[in-house]
Formats: structure tokens, sequence, C-alpha cells
């Protein structure tokens, strides 16, 4: 069955020219124009993604995210114009899975969409289940608890976090994991896998602020520690 993508944008043109070019790729498409609206689409049509713009009126992307991930881990990828770090950085910390510039390619987008959607499906990890200390990974169930209760990650939070426990000890650089998570290097990847990472520890440290898990190796990347 053909996966349901929701495009949001206020401007009709684009709408139409992404459901047109992701139709003829084989998706199914709904759209919605602003932020407000997609919440009440999103709920009818249980997207299996969100291709979402920022700047809307009514409700913007950011607004949008922030409701919308109090309800469902749906992935999200950020069409924006604003070529602000800061802007990507914030899309990443509200739940953001990826993000593409505007003007892109469509060849590109939908590489990105279809990326996005295999890490999301468990496509590309081993079907097994990890346990370190209190974190238990299970690939089968897409799920993570830690202490048994259940935490709600992003596509790419859980990818990341499933590299990093694959081979505790190890250290991977920001470049190394950018890649297992999207294939490809683009721009910003220290900020993206950064926030990825504050993001992480933010849901699975006993004290975010004093890592016990996801440990920081100034110069070169992160690694997953046993506690």
């Amino acid at each position: 069955m053909a996966e349901t993508i929701l495009v949001v944008d206020d401007k009709a043109n684009m709408r139409t020219l992404l459901r047109d070019y992701l139709v003829e790729q084989g998706f199914q498409v709904v759209t919605a124009e602003d932020g407000r609206n997609a919440l009440f689409v999103a709920r009818e049509a249980q997207p299996d993604l969100v291709l979402l713009d920022i700047m809307m009126p009514e409700m913007d992307g950011y607004t949008f995210m922030r409701h919308f991930r109090k309800e469902s881990g749906t992935p999200i990828i950020l069409l924006t114009a604003k070529l602000e770090e800061n802007d990507k950085v914030l899309g990443l910390e509200l739940g953001a899975d990826d993000y593409v510039t505007k003007p892109f390619g469509m060849r590109e987008l939908v590489a990105r969409i279809r990326a996005v959607l295999r890490r999301a499906s468990g496509e590309v990890q081993p079907r097994t289940a990890i346990q370190i200390g209190e974190v238990r990974l299970d690939h089968d169930a897409r799920e993570v608890r830690v202490g048994g209760e259940v935490v709600s990650l992003t596509p790419s939070e859980f990818d990341l976090l499933a590299t990093l426990m694959s081979t505790p000890g190890h250290v991977y650089s920001r470049i190394e994991l950018l890649e297992r998570l999207q294939g490809t290097v683009i721009d910003g990847a220290e900020k993206t896998i950064n926030v990825h990472i504050h993001n992480l520890r933010n849901k699975i440290e006993p004290d975010p602020a004093n890592p016990t898990y996801i440990e920081t190796v100034f110069g070169i990347g992160y690694r997953f520690c046993r506690p």
C-alpha cells in the first residue's frame, strides 16, 4: 500500500507541484494550507510522513510541531526558505527528522522522503533488541524503554540511539553519524547531530546535564557508555 504524505504549505502552487510530483512517484498525498488545518488533516489521514513549510499564516510550522509532537511520532521533513542556522536547529529541537532548503530539487526531496520512511519502518535496522543499563532498545517494535517506561523518540532519534548502542564504547564522529542517518552529508552536520544528541539525553538520561549513557568525546564525536 502506498505511503501517505501530508504536504503543508501556504502557497497553493507549491502544494499542487508537490502533490502532482509525489503522486507520480507512487505516494498518496493530502494537503493543508497552514499548521492549524494540518493538525485536523493529520488526525484524519494518519499520514506516514509530513512535509512541513515553516513560514505560514494562522499557525506556522514551529507551532504545528509543538502541538503535533504531543500526539504523534510521525516523521517530519521541514521545507524552509530560511537559511539561518538557528532556524534549522529549532526545527530539529522540536522533533523534525530532516530539512530541505528552498529551492530544492524534486529528486533530492523524494530521496530524503524514502530515506526517512525506511528509517521509520525499521527497514534499515537489524532485528534485535539491545539493553544497556536501564535503556532497552527493541528494533522489532521500534521501541525504547528506560527503567521499563516507554520513551517516545522520533525516527532519527531512534536510529541514532540504535547506532550508538550497537557498539558501546565506540566513538562515532558527527559525520559518521549523519551518514548513518541520511546516507549523505549536508551542511550543518555538526549542529544536526548535536541537536539530536541533546534531545536524546533529555529523554533517556537520569540527569541530562551530567550524562552517563551518551558521552561527548571532545573534538571527535560521541559514544554510548555502560553506566
